[in-house]
């Protein structure tokens, strides 16, 4: 509640405010969606409009009121002032926004939005939008690729527990698992360009999607509506406008680009959650700054908080698929509104979700800490175990049954294991080994055995193959190099 009367109500400290915008996404992408980019981008649509029916004919569009209409183009806070007005008498946002452009370009009143329905600004907007949001990620996650392969080519050589069933597996490398975060969004990088490469405009289509309107405009000619919408992928360079439209482009187009994005969320949700269990286990750790309170109550804490809100805004990117599959399928014949206000939410949360979680994977991987003696001590702990296929395939090239010898060892490692979970004493189980007959024919090969890079297979190589210089991550993303490099590590709120 506001403490002086006179200012109440006008502070944002009085009204909800987006954390999206206030705490978490870049200024870029929170601008893009802002309501003075998306009118701005109403108005440029309806000067494109009007330029290309004059430019195919229709005189009665002056060059008077096109000169006005370009004067014009950025919404100014008094034109939303005007357009808060006409939308209480008239109940219609879009048309509020006509009699506000109007009421700065006089002279083009009475010709904005000539033909067109309330769908032509708005969703040709929304494309135009979503087009250039894509835009911004694509390359802000082909950095946040590159800082991975980076941290995979350094790590590349060095033995760490891999987990299956988040149970001690064989060996794979620190830089191996980075490889596979990194490959995982290599698949959404491809995804969202896929997605964006997709795109169409939905152009000059009419009420219902059959140019009606605009084949009455030009005197029943259907080659120039086919050029009006030539004209407006040209100038606002599109590929082309989609086949078929109804009131509105298929909401099938946004469920594919939430398909792409939301994609991500899950993608960042796996490499937190690792992150956070490597930082439990004390392997690694994401950035943590001089001054930074990990805890108010407990001094010495150094919680994963980047990695846990990666988790918290990837769990709410990831609802955004379903509410996106459902409002597609509640579109009843050529267009519902129960599309409206949901889509005024989630189009741009979709975006600006996945702005704030590859800026925060950006912050973590681009600086994050390894603590090798913390990963070497843990990889002995369990390297006993590590031997117990190799010691196998041993016995049985000496010509042991392979069943017979995975059965001896399968009993010597569980007694073994029961001597440190229940006794906590260190692992024993090559000193059960050596004092087993059964298992003398490689007595002199154990020594030798107990090196863990023995056990890392073909590690080196796939982090080589994948995260070199010449990898396959790094051809994806060299396209976007010159962009990511003039750009710092994202600087979070923390």
């Amino acid at each position: 509640m506001a403490t002086d009367g006179k200012n109440a109500g006008t502070s944002p400290y009085d009204t909800y405010q987006t954390s999206l915008t206030a705490r978490y996404c870049s200024p870029e992408m929170s601008r893009l969606f802002g309501q003075r980019s998306r009118h701005s981008q109403w108005r440029r649509l309806w000067l494109l409009l009007a330029e290309s029916e004059r430019e195919l004919g229709i005189q009665t569009i002056t060059t008077e009121a096109l000169e006005q209409m370009k004067q014009h183009l950025e919404v100014t806070d008094q034109d939303f002032e005007v357009a808060r007005v006409e939308e209480k008498i008239r109940r219609h946002d879009v048309m509020a926004h006509v009699h506000a452009f109007g009421a700065v370009a006089p002279a083009a009143a009475g010709i904005i939005h000539y033909g067109a329905t309330s769908c032509f600004v708005t969703d040709n907007a929304e494309l135009i939008l979503m087009r250039d949001a894509m835009d911004l990620l694509l390359p802000r996650l082909a950095k946040v690729i590159s800082n991975l392969c980076k941290l995979a080519r350094e790590w590349k050589a060095t033995p760490t527990l891999a987990y299956t069933h988040l149970q001690p597996a064989q060996l794979i490398t620190v830089g191996k698992r980075a490889a596979q975060w990194a490959q995982d969004l290599v698949f959404d990088l491809e995804s969202i360009e896929h997605a964006r490469n997709g795109l169409l405009l939905r152009g000059a289509q009419g009420t219902t999607g059959t140019q009606a309107s605009f084949l009455e405009i030009f005197g029943g000619d259907g080659s120039k509506c086919d050029e009006l919408n030539a004209l407006l992928c040209k100038k606002i360079d599109f590929p082309g406008c989609y086949d078929v439209s109804t009131q509105t482009y298929t909401r099938k187009v946004d469920l594919l680009v939430a398909n792409a994005i939301c994609g991500l969320g899950a993608t960042a949700q796996k490499i937190a959650g690792d992150v956070r269990h490597l930082a439990s286990w004390q392997e690694a750790e994401e950035p943590f700054e001089t001054k930074q309170v990990g805890s108010s109550a407990m001094p010495f804490k150094r919680n994963p908080m980047r990695s846990e809100r990666v988790s918290s805004l990837a769990r709410e990117l990831l609802s955004k698929q379903a509410t996106t599959a459902n409002t597609l399928a509640a579109q009843w014949m050529e267009r519902s509104l129960d599309d409206s206000a949901v889509r005024r939410m989630d189009l741009p949360e979709i975006f600006l979700l996945a702005d704030a979680i590859i800026g925060s994977l950006d912050n973590i991987t681009d600086g994050m800490v390894i603590y090798p003696q913390v990963v070497s001590s843990r990889v002995q702990e369990q390297l006993p175990f590590m031997c117990a296929e190799n010691i196998i395939m041993k016995l049985c090239a000496k010509g042991v049954s392979r069943q017979e010898a995975h059965e001896q060892i399968r009993v010597l490692s569980h007694q073994a294991a029961g001597v440190v979970k229940l006794e906590g004493k260190p692992n024993d189980l090559i000193d059960r080994i050596k004092a087993t007959e059964f298992f003398q024919p490689i007595w002199a090969d154990l020594d030798n055995m107990l090196r863990p890079e023995l056990y890392i297979g073909r590690s080196v190589e796939i982090v080589d193959r994948y995260c070199g210089l010449e990898g396959v991550a790094e051809r994806k993303i060299q396209k976007y190099r010159a962009v990511f490099e003039k750009s710092a590590t994202t600087e979070l709120n923390v």
